[in-house]
């Protein structure tokens, strides 16, 4: 099942908390008249959106596969899509199966930024150099241990990760986009990727100490953590 959401609620069920999980599987529950548990292709905290969600469940319903996502859709809030649904090997796991993510971190770069998109981009106002950025990104590919890109108090005791592919791309009216696809990403590790481009752009780390920075395996060394509201979940792959 692939979804899209573009809401302030985090994915991870929580009791008594407003949630996606939670939210999609009452809408299941409602059309089935069964209670199951979806597994997503990971979590999304607050404030993060997704436009390709993917997520797992079982269910002995009758209905054809073709009309599940339409079925779900018309009991949820208009915050969450399911954009298509199909049915999978047993031994599927939306998780476990994947391949590799692609996650996209979206700026506003202009002077006064947006009040309509404030929640779906983040602003900076002062001017970045675009062209440090992308040389700077491009150290972030291959595999690498990103022990400095991940939050304080990540459960994760691997932080070895391979970076397929990382991209700054110029949008109209000063939106820059820093793309990464990946095996797999550590918890922060995409914002506090981004902060650290941002400090190249605003000429605080030269864009060759970002080697530097990955070896020596320090937070401190590397950018702030970017604020959830400009991340977005683009594609998960299983091929």
């Amino acid at each position: 099942m692939n979804t899209t959401e573009k809401i302030s609620i985090g994915w991870q069920k929580q009791p008594n908390k407003l949630n996606i999980q939670g939210t999609i599987e009452k809408a299941i529950e409602q059309i089935t008249g069964e209670e199951v548990e979806l597994i997503a292709s990971g979590r999304t905290d607050k404030g993060v959106h997704s436009l390709g969600q993917v997520a797992n469940f079982k269910t002995n319903s009758n209905i054809p596969i073709e009309k599940f996502a339409i079925a779900i859709n018309s009991n949820l809030k208009k915050s969450i899509l399911i954009k298509s649904a199909e049915e999978v090997d047993s031994n599927f796991h939306s998780r476990l199966s994947c391949k590799r993510k692609t996650y996209r971190y979206i700026i506003n770069n202009s002077k006064l930024g947006t009040a309509i998109y404030r929640n779906l981009e983040t602003h900076i106002p002062i001017k970045l150099d675009i062209e440090k950025m992308k040389q700077a990104i491009k150290y972030f590919e291959g595999e690498h241990d990103f022990k400095a890109f991940k939050a304080s108090g990540t459960s994760s005791k691997n932080s070895v990760r391979t970076i397929y592919k990382a991209e700054i791309i110029e949008k109209e009216k000063d939106k820059i986009w820093i793309e990464l696809t990946g095996n797999g990403f550590l918890y922060n590790m995409v914002r506090i990727i981004a902060g650290t481009l941002v400090e190249v752009g605003l000429g605080n780390i030269e864009q060759n100490q970002i080697p530097k920075i990955i070896e020596e395996g320090k937070r401190e060394n590397a950018g702030k953590t970017l604020p959830p509201q400009g991340l977005y979940l683009v594609k998960v792959e299983y091929e």
